[in-house]
């Protein structure tokens, strides 16, 4: 999954205002874990891709720890790029709840159960937020939700079976397989890479295609114009894989013709001498 400062770097406020995750997170906190265990529990902060939540005591630590992985998922259905991928239990003294959280529980809100005493105990509020979980689950059904075939999160939309989240991740898994046979092996072209890339579609594999070749072409012009390689001579693996996939001939027809007209004189001279 992405790492939580390029997820909170793309991440958008919406719109109405700025929001930052973390609010919007505690503005909803009721609704993933049910109005008990809110009230003994506090999504604290998000670091590193860990969501910190206090708890009221060890007891609500540990039976929400059985709870954690709908917490996840319904935290990724809410905020799919604030990068949450686990949760941290930690006791503490619970602070005072959040003027957007004091107002959502003065407004009126749709009852799932009829309105009942809270639970006197930890295990009763659990028990109660998972007869809650499962009656929200089988409304969902009811309604056309879909499970997603990976996480099988229900959402209202998924492209081709799969959750924003789980979405994301399959086009960042296909996209680094990608990149590496068009490093490693760039004369497959598209149709070979697809071949070994399941899912990969064609303008996504020309999108890639186009950013490696900007990226080697920075690392080339910055050696040229210090008019040295690097120790290790990485240059010269880059402009032979930029070459192909450049040109996009079989490296059996690249002449060294081909390749002064594709770096230019002055890089090809600097790679690979005047000869």
């Amino acid at each position: 999954m992405l790492k939580l400062s390029r997820a909170l770097s793309s991440w958008s406020p919406a719109r109405g205002g700025a929001q930052e995750p973390l609010h919007l997170l505690e503005a909803s906190w009721p609704e993933i874990v049910g109005s008990d265990v809110a009230a003994n529990s506090h999504p604290a902060r998000i670091a590193g891709g860990t969501l910190f939540v206090t708890v009221r005591s060890s007891a609500w630590s540990h039976q929400l720890s059985f709870l954690a992985e709908h917490v996840l998922q319904a935290v990724a259905a809410r905020l799919p790029r604030a990068g949450v991928e686990r949760l941290r239990f930690r006791v503490g003294r619970l602070s005072a709840r959040p003027a957007a959280l004091r107002e959502r529980r003065a407004t009126p809100q749709p009852q799932i159960a009829p309105e009942r005493p809270e639970a006197a105990t930890a295990i009763e509020a659990l028990a109660r937020f998972r007869d809650d979980v499962e009656c929200r689950q089988r409304a969902k059904r009811s309604a056309g939700w879909k499970e997603c075939r990976t996480c099988g999160a229900l959402v209202t939309s998924a492209t081709e079976g799969l959750c924003v989240t789980c979405g994301a991740a399959g086009a960042r898994e296909r996209g680094e397989a990608a990149a590496r046979l068009l490093f490693e092996a760039p004369w497959l072209g598209y149709a070979g890479t697809a071949a070994l890339v399941r899912g990969l579609k064609e303008e996504e594999y020309e999108r890639i295609r186009a950013q490696l070749l900007a990226r080697w072409w920075e690392a080339l012009v910055r050696a040229r114009t210090a008019k040295r390689l690097s120790r290790d001579g990485r240059e010269r693996t880059l402009a032979s894989s930029y070459v192909v996939l450049r040109s996009k001939l079989p490296p059996e027809e690249i002449v060294p013709a081909t390749v002064r007209n594709v770096l230019g004189d002055e890089l090809h001279d600097l790679l690979y001498g005047k000869n």
